[in-house]
């Protein structure tokens, strides 16, 4: 088993030690000449091709446990996979031990409580599918096969985060294995600093095993879908967006998406691959009003009209089609505390020049609950914000990687006079190293949470991370 140190260095890990890790570790011990190997160290963006020494892959607890333990006694070089979705591909570590959550996908609901434990190897569609069956449901993501892991302790939001919050805010406890390989609970009675870091700090602190998020009355059948116009209205939809979101009560949550019409069958045949602005809808109250959508489409005819009552659960399914796993993947992000006429003339220009049919820009509408809260309630901070503009750029080709990513910067750059100064840590990528993460915390969190990972990690095991120190 050939492993590098945290040094960057080949590890010399005496026979015996290895053998006494495998007779402790109860799950799969995957190495580079297993036939699984391959499958199992690609995730989702097809950008990242690294190869680890090992893949571990645990069944419970204990086996995290065992896996931390082995890292820490030969400072070995890890990284930890939860649901493989995330845009930097840390979960794999190159000639280091991928520590693989991704068989803990239990999730067990307290009706009573009104809780759902859920273990992190989990996907949104894991927990909402679970949830679902007592019409219930907790702020998670857009993606059913994103991982909650990696969107949790980096903040999340969903079409619930405007009437309750980031993600993150609504987690009561988890549990977490230590850099030193202990069991530790965190919640606001227990080891709180810990549980506040957890909360949008990322992967610094520990591993979460599993997650405890608070559950409210959703579906499960809600008013859903989307609405979708020619590309040379951009304009006119943007602007029709901006006030009729602005005024929009929290149950409703518009998403809008720019890009060209992929060939779905909701869609038109003969706007396939020419430029669109679609709004995805979702009102997710007990007695759907639905005069803010008819606004929408009084502003002009739309070309494709799929809102209707459906199932909760397929409504968080409906984008899974834009990200399929296996593509090449840049994305970049600004929050927004408004949209400025300045900023829907970018859009709607940038529009036209996307050079994949991939590709699109995302206005994600998230003021609300989470604007009532201080910057310093978690790390996910940012309570200023009441957009998220994703600029998402995705295609096929390794020799197309220039013109993809140049387009996605250069959108990026002339967005960002219109922006706050924050940024999202979920989609952050790889190159996006210390200023950017000082972004997505604020100064006086990040201060915080180096201190606390300082305390915590002195030898930063836990480093394969987007890092606060």
């Amino acid at each position: 088993m050939k492993l590098l140190s945290l040094d960057g260095q080949e590890a010399g890990i005496p026979a015996e030690a290895i053998q006494a890790f495998r007779l402790a570790f109860k799950g799969q011990v995957v190495l580079p000449d297993d036939p699984a190997y391959d499958g199992l160290r690609k995730i989702w963006n097809a950008m990242i091709d690294r190869r680890p020494g090992v893949i571990l892959r645990c069944l419970g607890t204990t086996d995290v446990i065992t896996a931390v333990k082995f890292v820490a006694a030969h400072g070995l070089l890890s990284s930890v996979r939860s649901g493989g979705h995330n845009i930097a591909g840390l979960a794999v570590c190159e000639g280091g031990v991928m520590i693989d959550l991704s068989l803990m996908r239990g999730v067990f609901v307290d009706t009573e409580r009104r809780v759902a434990h859920a273990q992190a190897g989990c996907t949104l569609g894991d927990v909402d599918r679970e949830t679902q069956l007592h019409g219930l449901a907790t702020v998670m993501g857009f993606v059913s096969d994103t991982g909650i892991a990696g969107l949790t302790v980096g903040g999340g939001f969903g079409y619930l985060t405007r009437r309750y919050g980031w993600t993150c805010d609504n987690v009561v406890a988890m549990n977490v294995v230590s850099a030193e390989g202990k069991l530790l609970r965190a919640s606001a009675d227990e080891n709180p600093e810990l549980f506040w870091a957890l909360r949008g700090g990322g992967g610094n602190f520990g591993i979460v095993t599993s997650f405890d998020y608070r559950l409210y009355a959703v579906g499960p059948t809600i008013l859903g879908g989307a609405l979708a116009w020619r590309g040379e209205d951009a304009r006119r939809i943007l602007a029709a967006y901006r006030e009729i979101s602005a005024r929009a009560p929290r149950d409703l949550t518009c998403v809008a998406i720019l890009r060209k019409a992929p060939p779905a069958p909701w869609l038109p045949k003969e706007v396939h691959g020419q430029p669109i602005v679609a709004l995805f809808l979702t009102h997710c109250g007990a007695e759907a009003d639905d005069s803010l959508i008819n606004e929408l489409r009084a502003v002009m005819p739309p070309i494709a009209d799929t809102v209707t009552r459906r199932p909760y659960a397929q409504m968080q399914s409906l984008l899974d089609a834009t990200q399929p796993r296996g593509r090449r993947y840049y994305w970049k992000s600004h929050y927004l505390a408004r949209i400025d006429d300045g900023l829907i003339d970018v859009l709607a220009t940038r529009l036209k020049d996307i050079p994949s049919p991939h590709s699109g820009i995302i206005l994600f509408q998230i003021g609300g609950a989470l604007n009532e809260l201080p910057p310093a309630h978690s790390p996910a901070g940012n309570r200023d914000a009441t957009y998220v503009l994703n600029i998402s750029s995705s295609w096929e080709r390794a020799e197309d990687d220039t013109v993809n990513r140049d387009w996605a910067r250069e959108c990026f750059a002339a967005a960002q006079t219109f922006a706050t100064g924050g940024t999202y840590l979920n989609f952050l990528t790889e190159e996006d190293g210390g200023a950017r993460i000082a972004d997505a915390y604020g100064p006086e969190n990040l201060r915080r949470l180096a201190g606390l990972k300082r305390k915590l990690d002195p030898a930063n095991l836990f480093r394969h991370t987007k890092a606060v120190i």
